[in-house]
C-alpha cells in the first residue's frame, strides 16, 4: 500500500480509504531495515513506540492535524523529550529533557516521529562526513558525499524511509543535502521556525531547514511549524503574504563558477534555459558582491561563534571532537573584538547592496551547489571542496535571506542537481509558489525510480 514515493498527499489519501497510521510507520522501519544504511540515524525509535505512537492519533482529521500519521525525522542536533541530542559527538551527548518547540508543534499537528538523523559533528560542514559514525550513504552514488550538515536528514527523506524532516542550516546545510539527493530544501527566513531546543552552530544565522520530496510537502510543513516563539529571542513572526514574485535574477555569466565540473555547469545552463522560457522575468544581475559576502562565512570571525557554542565542552575534552572540526574551530584563536566588529560593518555594508540588488528583483535564482564531491576527494582534501560548495549559500544566511532549494534537470553524468531561489527575509511563502512553478513533481530516489519505470 506504501510502495511508491511517502508524502502527505499519498499518506493523507490511503488514510482516507481507510489504511491505518501503523501501516504507513511499519513501511517505514520495513524501508530502514532493507535499505541497512547505518549512517542515516543515530536513534531509532524503538518500532513498538513508533505504532503506540500511530495508534493514540485522534480520529483523522486532516484539517485540524495537517501532518496526521506522517513519519518524520529529525536532525540530532535538535532536542526531543527523552533521547539523546548528540550533535554526532558521542562525548557531548545529553538526555533532552524537553522538546524543541519545532518538533512540539509537528507532533501536535499528527506527525509521528520515525527517530534523530546524522550530521556533521556540531553541524560544521556541508559535505556529510564529518561524523564519527558511519557516513550516511549519497541516495544516488554511494561514492558521492550525502551533502551535510544536514546528512541523515535528507538521505532519509530521498530513500524514501520518510515523508520530511528536519535540518538546520547555517551556510547552506539544508540546501546542498537536497541537492545531492534530488530534494526540495527549505532554508527559511532567521527566525522563523524557532531554535529553542537546538544545539547552535552560529546562533545569530541558525535556521530550522526542512527537507521533503515535495514543494507541497515543504510548504505543509513550514505552515505548521513558522509559529512565533517569545521564549525564543530571535524568533519572529512571518507573514503570511509578501510581494509578488515576477521577475527573476540569474547571475552574470561572469560571476558563475563551477570549477571544471562540466556536469554542474550544465545542468544549472538547462535549468536557465527553463526559467527564460516561463512567464517569469528573467534577467541577468551581478552577484559578485554575494560571492564576496559568502567568504566571510569561514573565513571570519563567525568560527569564533561556532566555537562559543561548543562552549567549554572542547576545552575539557578536545579529544573527543571530530579531526576536521577540530581543526575548523581551532581557528577561532585568530580572530580578535576588532575582527568582529570589523566584519559586522562589512557585512552592513554588503546588506545595503543586498537590498539594491533586491530592489529590482523579486527573487533570485542560483546554482544550489558548484561541484558534488566524492568521497576520496574530500578524504585528499577535507577542506577545500567545502569551501566551495558554499559558493552560493552562504551569504543567504549571512544577509537574512530566505531560500528554497529544488531538483532541477539532471547531470549528463545521471547525478541530481538544483537551484536554489533566494528573496528577502519574509518570503517563505511566495517562494515556495515559485518553486512549484519550476518544481511541480515529486523528488527523492523512489520518486525517480517510479517516473523511470512508468
Amino acid at each position: 500500500m506504501f510502495d511508491g514515493p511517502m508524502t502527505i498527499r499519498t499518506l493523507h489519501a490511503a488514510y482516507a480509504r481507510g489504511a491505518s497510521a501503523v501501516a504507513a510507520v511499519d513501511a517505514c522501519v520495513v524501508r530502514i531495515d532493507a535499505l541497512n544504511d547505518p549512517g542515516i540515524f543515530l536513534h531509532l525509535l524503538p518500532p513498538e513506540r513508533v505504532r503506540q505512537a500511530a495508534e493514540a492519533l485522534p480520529l483523522f482529521d486532516p484539517k485540524r492535524y495537517p501532518l496526521w500519521g506522517v513519519p518524520f525525522a529529525v536532525k540530532d542536533n535538535i532536542d526531543v523529550a527523552g533521547l539523546p541530542t548528540t550533535a554526532a559527538c558521542p562525548g557531548f551527548s545529553y538526555c533532552a529533557e524537553a522538546t524543541a518547540p519545532v518538533v512540539q508543534l509537528l507532533l501536535e499537528a499528527g506527525a509521528i516521529l520515525i527517530g534523530k538523523t546524522n550530521l556533521d559533528q556540531f553541524a560544521t560542514g556541508l559535505v556529510g562526513v564529518r561524523t564519527p559514525h558511519p557516513v550516511p550513504r549519497n541516495a544516488f552514488d554511494a561514492l558521492r558525499v550525502p551533502g551535510g550538515s544536514s546528512s541523515g536528514s535528507a538521505v532519509a527523506v530521498a530513500q524514501g524511509l520518510v515523508a520530511f524532516a528536519l535540518g538546520t542550516d547555517t551556510a547552506g546545510s539544508g540546501r546542498v543535502p537536497a541537492a545531492f539527493n534530488n530534494l526540495v530544501g527549505l532554508k527559511p527566513t532567521l527566525g522563523a521556525l524557532s531554535t529553542r531546543g537546538v544545539v547552535p552552530a552560529c546562533r545569530t544565522l541558525d535556521a530550522v531547514s526542512i527537507f521533503a520530496g515535495s514543494v507541497e510537502d515543504a510548504a505543509a510543513v513550514f505552515d505548521v511549524a513558522a509559529v512565533y516563539d517569545p521564549a525564543e529571542p530571535y524568533s519572529r513572526p512571518v507573514p503570511a503574504y509578501g510581494r509578488s514574485i515576477a521577475r527573476i535574477g540569474i547571475p552574470m555569466a561572469k560571476d558563475l563558477m563551477f570549477f571544471d565540473d562540466r556536469n554542474a555547469a550544465d545542468a544549472w545552463a538547462a535549468g536557465a534555459e527553463q526559467l527564460k522560457a516561463s512567464a517569469l522575468d528573467v534577467v541577468e544581475v551581478d552577484i559578485a558582491p554575494f560571492l564576496d559576502c559568502a567568504g566571510m562565512l569561514y573565513a571570519g570571525p563567525w568560527v569564533a561563534e561556532r566555537r562559543a557554542a561548543v562552549g567549554r565542552f572542547m576545552d575539557d575534552q578536545p579529544e573527543a571532537l571530530h579531526p576536521v572540526t577540530r581543526r575548523i574551530l581551532d581557528g577561532a584563536s585568530t580572530y580578535s573584538a576588532v575582527d568582529c566588529f570589523n566584519a559586522i560593518y562589512r557585512l552592513a555594508a554588503f546588506r545595503r547592496i543586498s537590498d539594491e540588488v533586491f530592489g529590482g528583483i523579486d527573487a533570485l535564482a542560483v546554482p544550489t551547489a558548484p561541484i558534488f564531491p566524492t568521497l576520496a576527494e574530500l578524504a585528499d582534501d577535507p577542506l577545500g571542496p567545502n569551501t566551495r560548495l558554499g559558493t552560493y549559500t552562504n551569504f543567504v544566511n549571512l544577509l537574512d535571506l530566505a531560500a528554497i532549494a529544488v531538483p532541477g534537470p539532471f547531470r549528463k553524468d545521471g547525478l541530481p542537481a538544483g537551484a536554489t531561489f533566494i528573496a528577502p527575509a519574509g518570503s517563505d511563502r511566495q517562494l515556495a509558489r515559485l518553486a512549484r512553478m519550476f518544481f511541480p513533481g515529486v523528488g527523492g530516489k523512489l520518486a525517480t525510480r517510479a517516473m523511470v519505470d512508468a
